[in-house]
């Protein structure tokens, strides 16, 4: 069964950080590229980042770059997302998603001003 479990979703004030975690099972982790989508209440789902399998390469929306930063320990199985400088309107539900259309069951940012 694959598994995608994502951990590290809190509130916290506009400027503030977090880091995001989701960790795989089931699937042949180190293989596949990684990305991470949120979705805000009563919006579509936004892509934010993306890492290679390998981690040698990795993507950002323009509404991120330069505040998070998507990376992964294949040894551990998990992918994470360091989220700084956060603003109210990064608020939303934060996703990992896996090659294959894994995706795991979100976890709730919610950024206050």
């Amino acid at each position: 069964e694959v598994r995608l479990v994502e951990s590290g979703g809190d509130l916290v004030q506009s400027g503030g950080s977090l880091r995001l975690s989701c960790r795989a099972s089931g699937i042949t982790f180190e293989s596949l590229d990684m990305a991470w989508v949120r979705q805000a209440l009563g919006k579509g789902p936004e892509w934010v980042a993306s890492i290679k399998n390998d981690g040698s390469r990795t993507y950002y929306s323009d509404s991120v770059k330069d505040r998070f930063t998507i990376s992964r320990d294949n040894a551990k199985r998990t992918v994470y997302l360091q989220l700084n400088s956060l603003k109210p309107e990064d608020t939303a539900v934060y996703y990992c998603k896996a090659t294959g259309d894994y995706w795991g069951q979100g976890t709730q940012v919610t950024v206050s001003s």
